[in-house]
C-alpha cells in the first residue's frame, strides 16, 4: 500500500495518476479511468475528475493508494 499525502482539500483522480507516474499524460490517465481499471473506495470509478479526499482508497491493478492529509506543525 502506498500513502499519498495532500495539502489541499482534494486531488482529482486523473491528476493523481499523473503525479504518481501511473500515466504519462492526462489523456493516458483518462483512458485508464475510462477502461474501468480504477476503483475508489471499493467501487469502479468512471469520473475522471473525481475529487479524492483524505481517507479515500484507490486500487489500480495490484497497487493500492491511500489518500491522507498532510499534517503541518503549528506555527509558534
Amino acid at each position: 500500500m502506498e500513502i499519498f499525502k495532500i495539502s489541499e482539500p482534494f486531488i482529482e483522480l486523473n491528476r493523481l495518476l499523473k503525479v504518481l507516474n501511473i500515466a504519462e499524460s492526462g489523456g493516458q490517465a483518462n483512458k485508464i479511468i475510462d477502461d474501468g481499471k480504477v476503483m475508489v473506495n471499493g467501487h469502479k470509478e468512471s469520473r475522471r475528475r473525481n475529487k479524492l479526499r483524505p481517507g479515500d482508497s484507490i486500487i489500480i491493478g495490484k497497487m493500492t493508494i491511500l489518500i491522507e492529509a498532510e499534517t503541518t506543525a503549528p506555527e509558534l
